[in-house]
C-alpha cells in the first residue's frame, strides 16, 4: 500500500511537471525500464527516511522500558535481601521463656490454724488451749457455776473459769447476755439453752472477736472450742498441724482505767472463789 502511495506521488509530480514546463524545453520521454527504476531509487529513499524517522522513538520506548525494568528487577532483589536477613534474625534470635506466675494462695486472706492452738481472750485476761473444730457450728468455753440474773433490765450471766488451770482456783466472771442458743447433745437427751457471750480473741499476731455460749466442759480435753462461724470466713484449718502460731506468751493484763466507765457489754471479773 505504501508503495502505491509513493508511486502515485512521483507519477503525479511527473505529470504536474510536465504541464507547467514549455514543450520546447520538455526531457526526453523515458522508457519503461527506466522509469521502473527511477522508481523504486526513489521508493527506497523514501522507506529508508520514514525508517530513520521511526528509529529513534522506538530506541527511545526500548530504552525506557529497559531502564524500568532493571529498577524493579532491583527492587525484587533487594526484597529477597531483607526477608532473608528477617529469616536469619528469627532463627538466631534468643527466645526468653515466659516467667510462670506463682500459683495464688489457697488462703487467700485467710490465715492458717491447726487443730489445736493457743487463744487468748481479752475479757478473760486468760490463754486457753484450744480445739479448732470445723465439725462444731458455735464456739463454747468450760464455764461453772453458770447464774443468770437480771441488771437494769437486761440479762446478765455469771460464771466461773479455771483461767489458771484446774488446780488454782476460778475466777469468776459476770457479762451481758447477747442471746441464748440451744445445742442438742443427744436424740434422747433435751436441748441444752445456753447462755451466749461476746468476747474478743488473740491468736498469735491476728485479732478476731466471736460470740462464745457457756457451758460445762469439764468432761472434755480442751476448755474453749472454736467452731465454725468463727472460722470460716478468717481462717483454714490443718488437722494435722498443732500450735501453729505458737504457744505464745500470755499478753500482760490490761490495767483498767479507773475514769472511764466498763462497757455495759464487758465481761467483769468479781475476783477468786
Amino acid at each position: 500500500m505504501l508503495k502505491q502511495l509513493i508511486a502515485i506521488a512521483v507519477a503525479s509530480s511527473f505529470m504536474g511537471c510536465a504541464a507547467t514546463e514549455p514543450t520546447a524545453h520538455a526531457p526526453k520521454p523515458l522508457d519503461t525500464d527506466t522509469f521502473n527504476t527511477r522508481l523504486n531509487q526513489q521508493q527506497d529513499q523514501l522507506v529508508a527516511a520514514i525508517n530513520q524517522q521511526c528509529q529513534p522513538t522506538d530506541l527511545t520506548s526500548l530504552t525506557t522500558l529497559s531502564s524500568q525494568v532493571e529498577q524493579l528487577s532491583q527492587q525484587i532483589n533487594q526484597l529477597n535481601q531483607t526477608a532473608k536477613n528477617l529469616s536469619a534474625q528469627k532463627q538466631t534470635s534468643v527466645v526468653t521463656p515466659a516467667l510462670s506466675q506463682c500459683p495464688k494462695s489457697a488462703l487467700g486472706d485467710k490465715f492458717l490454724l491447726g487443730e489445736i492452738e493457743n487463744v487468748f481472750i481479752d475479757e478473760l485476761n486468760a490463754s486457753f488451749a484450744t480445739r479448732i473444730d470445723t465439725g462444731a457450728e458455735s464456739s463454747s468455753i468450760d464455764a461453772r457455776n453458770i447464774t443468770l440474773f437480771e441488771r437494769d433490765g437486761a440479762q446478765w450471766v455469771r460464771f466461773d473459769v479455771y483461767t489458771q488451770g484446774e488446780k488454782q482456783p476460778a475466777t469468776n466472771f459476770e457479762s451481758k447476755v447477747v442471746r441464748f442458743v440451744r445445742i442438742k447433745q443427744d436424740a434422747n437427751e433435751k436441748d441444752d439453752r445456753r447462755p451466749v457471750i461476746h468476747a474478743h480473741l488473740k491468736i498469735g499476731q491476728y485479732s478476731a472477736e466471736t460470740d462464745l455460749n457457756l457451758t460445762d466442759r469439764s468432761h472434755l480435753d480442751y476448755p474453749l472450742l472454736l467452731g465454725r462461724k468463727f472460722i470460716k470466713d478468717i481462717a483454714v484449718v490443718d488437722v494435722g498441724q498443732r500450735y501453729v502460731h505458737g504457744k505464745a506468751k500470755q499478753p500482760k493484763p490490761k490495767q483498767p482505767d479507773p475514769e472511764q466507765p466498763k462497757a455495759e457489754s464487758a465481761i467483769v471479773s468479781s475476783g477468786k472463789k
